[in-house]
């Protein structure tokens, strides 16, 4: 990551305007495009699981929190679908993005500081696997863990109907490098925070596959 990347910057409702240096992107609260995949399983009888990554505590954004299972930023002249590439940098997944389905576009924006404006336009993608999360190779410098997160639960800790939830995962042990299994409980302040119109386009999709 650096902020001499450079970026295509956009209105909204995605007219390109040109381009800008990351720093500039987020000083400015320009508009720029992301890529967004949830990876997600289907078991018979325990429904279906979000995977959501754990954020690095050094991240400038949300650290330590979880997050999207795998997003980054796409660079200038950059189409939604080469953001599979972060796939393969952050979980160590070689995945052709004819195995993803698009899910549609969703504006954010986070004021973070005075200085800090993220505003995205998160291009969604769904992936399904039930890869052990234990064969994941997880890029260390971006993220601490990945955990499996119920949907059913989490719609139910989003709408205040439960004050936490458990799932299973994997965290990076800081002696060895390597991946343990472990069991968590988070409350909604241990997430990012993304729009209802986020979620409800996630949800939709799941429920329709």
């Amino acid at each position: 990551m650096s902020d001499t990347e450079i970026f295509d910057i956009y209105t909204k409702d995605l007219s390109r305007l040109g381009t800008a240096s990351r720093q500039e992107v987020h000083a400015n609260g320009l508009w720029h495009q992301t890529f967004h995949c949830w990876i997600i399983k289907r078991e018979v009888r325990g429904g279906v699981y979000l995977l959501f990554q754990r954020r690095h505590p050094d991240k400038e954004v949300f650290p330590s929190l979880l997050d999207t299972s795998c997003a980054g930023h796409l660079q200038a002249g950059e189409a939604p679908a080469d953001g599979v590439r972060e796939l393969e940098e952050e979980l160590g997944l070689a995945v052709p993005v004819e195995e993803l389905t698009y899910i549609g576009r969703v504006a954010q924006e986070h004021l973070l500081s005075p200085h800090l404006i993220d505003r995205e336009l998160n291009h969604v993608f769904i992936y399904e696997s039930d890869r052990p999360l234990l064969d994941y190779r997880i890029q260390t410098e971006e993220l601490t863990g990945l955990y499996w997160v119920g949907l059913q639960d989490f719609q139910e800790l989003r709408r205040g109907e439960r004050d936490q939830l458990t799932s299973a995962g994997v965290s990076m042990d800081a002696a060895s490098g390597a991946l343990r299994e472990e069991q968590a409980v988070w409350r909604l302040a241990d997430f990012t925070p993304n729009s209802d119109e986020y979620y409800q386009l996630l949800f939709d999709l799941i429920e329709k596959r």
